[in-house]
């Protein structure tokens, strides 16, 4: 009982994130970044703010839709690989 409880309170995250106003009317709640895309709330991404490099998240706080830093700087897939050649000419020397 307690795993069927725990499973349909999954469906319900998403619904968790609109806002009914005092109309009726539902609002979604969502951040923007730089660009004004919509990023949702619990993604997390890179900011630039004031020359400081963080990644943020997308939170609530007092129903506010918010950036929250969550690490200092940004993961990020640029490696610098060793030059191959310079490698294989010392290895074989």
């Amino acid at each position: 009982m307690k795993g069927l409880v725990f499973i349909l309170s999954l469906f319900a995250l998403p619904a968790m994130a609109d806002y009914v106003g005092p109309d009726g009317k539902v609002r979604d709640c969502y951040c923007t970044d730089k660009s004004g895309s919509r990023i949702e709330l619990g993604q997390m991404i890179c900011l630039q703010v004031d020359g400081r490099i963080f990644t943020a998240q997308c939170q609530m706080s007092l129903n506010v839709p918010m950036w929250r830093e969550v690490q200092e700087g940004c993961l990020s897939s640029d490696l610098d690989w060793p030059d191959l050649d310079q490698t294989l000419k010392t290895s074989a020397s």
